[in-house]
């Protein structure tokens, strides 16, 4: 894993290619056998003890936050063996994985500074192969010439005051993706540097709040599943704020945990650590001393919107001029529009049975919002990136292409393949998510190769509908074209179905090609990696007019 130099060093082991020691755990002091106690009583002013705070909080509510007589987050000393400070790299600590700070292309440019050239050229090349990814999100490489065993790479949040709970959140998501996917590896220890830069704009001091209370809450719940947690620090504000908010997160004794009291914020998150807004749940009732014009039931209310919480906290005289009480009686209660979205959706589900009946699948339900698609897309991601779909790989039912004649990414699909040899659809759809990932993001081609395919044992137009859902519309908007190798009458009539009764945009993309000349019109031979039995096909189909195949390597060409 690393270079093995006969040399003796003053802490560590063997030096890396870098030059710089590998440290190992046993040399890093652990934080529940620290003997440090941090004086608040005696602040450095360079670091007040005051948190940054939430700007969706009073300040009444700051200051009332310390008068709690229950620890939220109370002594634990199996935890606290558990917990590491470590002032320099993350890269020079023999771990099992290390966290790399980049951005959604996992650029070397904007990765950790110094992690790429201690771990040499390899790591550039296979993050290259990952497709990129999302914000509060992670991937897994291998780590090369570092002593670690993986590199996690995890791109932080953008921060700005008036989005403060989003960023908040996806900080909070990025520690907790890291930690799931360290055990979905089999790995037990980590090194986590500050995942947020400079160029991001997020304040230090909230950064580090919501780091160590997510890798407390994920503790809690995991800690007999990981052996160490190092939060590496390479400045000294940075290591100033560690050793001032540790104990208030990890106390080592009652005295700590009574001083975390009246120290910690007023909001440390959920269970997960994430940010709680109330205003999320404030629901408005019947303005008082408000004469009502129009009848209405006893329980009026709704929910608040988070972008009109500036107007929940004005006075009820400054609502008056906004609210109508006739515009407020028109206002269901959530619990009723819930159950009449239920009611519409058995509606749409009991409105498709002719569409059973023929065989075209469940075509009902409600179309899925945006967000509702995203929360969708990134689950069946999360869950296809932690499985191994080699056996869906190996079946070559679907593979990626070279690029189409205008230098568009192709993705190949060979419908004899899925027919004979798909039979688990869920694993499919978790293949199909997972291969679709990197060429979604930007325009891209399907090539579908129908020769020697029947319809038969094909999945329904309700199935396809649920894959296109899942794909997201990110997927719709970025397709190009469909180009379908042989099609026959019953597939046509089939595209027809999904064109009238699942989505007239994406499936009229389609591009019927009757033989393989046609077809490299719009993708160059030398692109495609086709079946023999295609080419089979494509002659006895068109009895061979006009064209020559080389039986060696299988190109077509025109007859002359």
């Amino acid at each position: 894993m690393y270079r093995s130099v006969a040399a003796t060093t003053t802490r560590g082991g063997p030096p890396t290619d870098s030059g710089d020691p590998v440290v190992t755990l046993d040399q890093v002091p652990r934080w529940g056998d620290s003997e440090h106690r941090y004086s608040y009583e005696n602040e450095d002013l360079a670091f007040p003890n005051s948190y940054f705070p939430d700007p969706l909080m009073s300040s009444s509510e700051a200051e009332s936050s310390g008068n709690g007589t229950v620890s939220r987050f109370p002594v634990d000393h199996e935890i606290n063996l558990k917990i590491y400070l470590w002032r320099g790299q993350p890269w020079n600590l023999e771990v099992d994985a290390v966290v790399n700070s980049t951005n959604e292309n996992l650029d070397e440019a904007h990765s950790t500074p110094g992690l790429h050239a201690a771990a040499g050229p390899g790591l550039a090349e296979e993050c290259a192969t990952l497709g990129g990814c999302r914000t509060g999100m992670a991937k897994v490489t291998n780590a090369y010439d570092l002593p670690a065993r993986r590199v996690i790479h995890t791109v932080g949040p953008k921060y700005a005051v008036k989005y403060h709970t989003a960023a908040e959140n996806a900080l909070s998501h990025c520690y907790r993706s890291c930690l799931e996917l360290l055990i979905e590896s089999g790995l037990q220890s980590i090194a986590m540097g500050c995942i947020y830069t400079e160029a991001k704009n997020y304040p230090r001091e909230p950064a580090a709040h919501v780091a160590i209370r997510t890798v407390r809450r994920f503790l809690e719940k995991q800690k007999d599943r990981i052996n160490a947690v190092v939060f590496c620090t390479t400045s000294s504000p940075d290591t100033e704020i560690y050793k001032r908010l540790l104990p208030l997160y990890f106390p080592r004794d009652k005295h700590e945990e009574e001083v975390a009291i009246s120290k910690l914020p007023a909001d440390v998150g959920d269970e997960n650590g994430e940010t709680i807004i109330d205003e999320r749940k404030i629901r408005i009732k019947p303005l008082p001393n408000v004469k009502n014009t129009v009848p209405r039931s006893p329980q009026v209310s709704f929910d608040l919107p988070v972008s009109d919480v500036g107007l929940a906290r004005r006075s009820s005289s400054y609502l008056d001029s906004y609210l109508d009480p006739a515009f407020m009686s028109l206002i269901k209660d959530p619990d009723q529009r819930r159950q009449e979205q239920w009611e519409k959706t058995a509606q749409a589900q009991s409105g498709w049975n002719c569409a059973k009946m023929l065989g075209y699948g469940d075509l009902g339900g409600p179309p899925l919002s945006a967000a509702e698609e995203y929360s969708l897309h990134s689950r069946y991601l999360a869950k296809a990136n932690s499985l191994n779909l080699s056996e869906i790989a190996e079946m070559k039912i679907l593979y990626r292409g070279g690029v189409d004649s205008e230098g568009r990414p192709v993705m190949v699909v060979v419908g004899a393949h899925f027919l004979l040899r798909c039979l688990d659809l869920e694993r499919f759809v978790l293949y199909v998510v997972k291969e679709f990932e990197p060429l979604i993001q930007k325009p891209y081609s399907i090539v579908y190769l129908h020769s020697a395919a029947s319809l038969q044992m094909q999945p329904d137009l309700g199935w396809m509908r649920r894959l296109q859902q899942i794909l997201g519309r990110k997927h719709q908007r970025n397709l190009h074209a469909i180009y379908v190798l042989h099609p026959t009458f019953g597939l046509k009539a089939a595209v027809f179905g999904l064109q009238l009764l699942v989505d007239n945009v994406v499936w009229k993309k389609v591009v019927y090609v009757d033989r393989l000349l046609q077809l490299f019109r719009y993708v160059p031979r030398e692109q495609l990696t086709i079946p023999d039995f295609v080419f089979q096909h494509d002659l006895e189909v068109n009895g061979g007019k006009g064209i020559i195949v080389d039986p060696r390597t299988k190109y077509v060409y025109q007859r002359p």
